[in-house]
């Protein structure tokens, strides 16, 4: 080949790539610190759409595109969190998955809202996340408000607790799940015997077990992370304390097993995810599951399939708009019906996912095993 033809070559190779337009969907989450685990598997599930989709070949407004998955570590904490909003802001990100927790989403989630860029969460659940009035703010998973009345639900008709200690560790995660559920267990007759918190950093829980254990509850209901509730577990078995827990999804992780160092024993603590499939629709998650399998040689913990359909349902509205602009496919976002592998998705008009579902779990041999799907 001449040097003509070389330039020539490279010119139309450079053309070509200058025309490719490159969507960049951003994704937070932590993934340092003792709930990476989580946070890992959210960037895993938004890393394996955009691999999807580029090896789609997607076009949008006529125009073949190229999706960049833009990646930071929150660490879970809600100052780093609005850092790192401004830094994906200021990379001229075309839309937000994440974060991973409330606790980051809720303070990020006005850096998004003022820079005009949808934010999809796959894993906060917090009423307040989509209460403030922002337009740009979503999520494809229920509320803590959908979580507590099935908790509560569960805890008085299928394991007849009556008497529950309520502990949360002062996140927006844990008090709000406290809250939601507390009024759905009085609501049916139950009753609080124990109000208590903690901190997502403490180690050691034996002043609060102590009080509790003289109150003689039925449950320990806790809203907080499994990183927390694994070592309280420990420590309940330690001062003979052998009563059931309960929690959300911060609990529906198998390292909560671990994290008691083998002290929880089978069907002592029951958790609820935020989602859920049955019948039919299982055909789609279990193969997700098995590719994740195959592509990070680890199980899913539990939101990468949200995170895979948020990226998935941000990159459907861009198409049916023709545009990756935010102000342009966001309207058509608020309007989205997609059939993810999640289930069908579409928000209502705060942002909340319609007919959100809550799956039930407990533990056996320090697994997760299924008890019910609901709403």
């Amino acid at each position: 080949m001449n040097k003509q033809a070389v330039l020539l070559a490279t010119l139309a190779a450079s053309s070509l790539a200058s025309a490719q337009e490159v969507v960049k969907i951003g994704h937070a989450a932590a993934v340092t610190g003792p709930v990476a685990y989580f946070g890992k598997d959210t960037e895993n599930g938004a890393r394996m759409a955009i691999e999807a989709l580029n090896a789609k070949g997607v076009s949008i407004g006529g125009k073949k595109v190229r999706f960049e998955l833009a990646a930071e570590d929150d660490a879970g904490e809600p100052k780093q969190a609005t850092a790192v909003a401004q830094k994906l802001v200021d990379a001229k990100i075309n839309g937000m998955v994440g974060h991973e927790t409330s606790g980051t989403t809720i303070p990020a989630s006005k850096i998004y809202h003022a820079a005009g860029i949808p934010q999809i969460s796959p894993s906060s659940t917090s009423p307040m996340y989509t209460r403030q009035g922002f337009n740009t703010a979503f999520r494809v998973v229920a509320n803590d408000v959908q979580l507590g009345q099935a908790l509560g639900r569960y805890a008085i008709g299928s394991m007849k607790a009556k008497r529950v200690a309520v502990v949360d560790d002062r996140t927006a995660y844990g008090q709000g799940l406290v809250t939601e559920f507390a009024r759905s267990l009085q609501s049916q007759g139950g009753t609080v015997v124990a109000k208590e918190f903690t901190n997502d950093k403490a180690t050691d829980f034996s002043a609060i077990i102590t009080r509790i254990r003289a109150t003689k509850p039925d449950l320990v209901f806790f809203g907080g992370m499994s990183a927390t509730a694994g070592p309280m577990l420990r420590q309940m078995k330690q001062l003979g304390m052998n009563v059931r827990m309960m929690g959300g999804d911060g609990l529906c992780s198998d390292e909560i097993h671990k994290l008691s160092g083998g002290t929880m024993l089978d069907g002592q603590v029951v958790c609820a995810e935020a989602g859920g499939v049955q019948g039919e629709a299982r055909a789609a998650m279990d193969k997700f599951r098995a590719d994740y399998k195959k592509r990070f040689g680890i199980d899913v913990q539990i939101n990468a399939p949200y995170a895979y359909d948020a990226v998935m349902t941000m990159a459907e509205a861009m198409v049916q708009a023709g545009s990756s602009q935010p102000a342009t496919y966001l309207p058509v976002l608020a309007k989205i019906q997609y059939k993810g592998v999640t289930g069908p998705i579409a928000f209502d008009e705060r942002g909340d996912i319609r007919d959100g579902t809550i799956t039930l779990y407990s533990f056996k041999g320090g697994k997760r095993s299924l008890l019910s799907v609901t709403k």
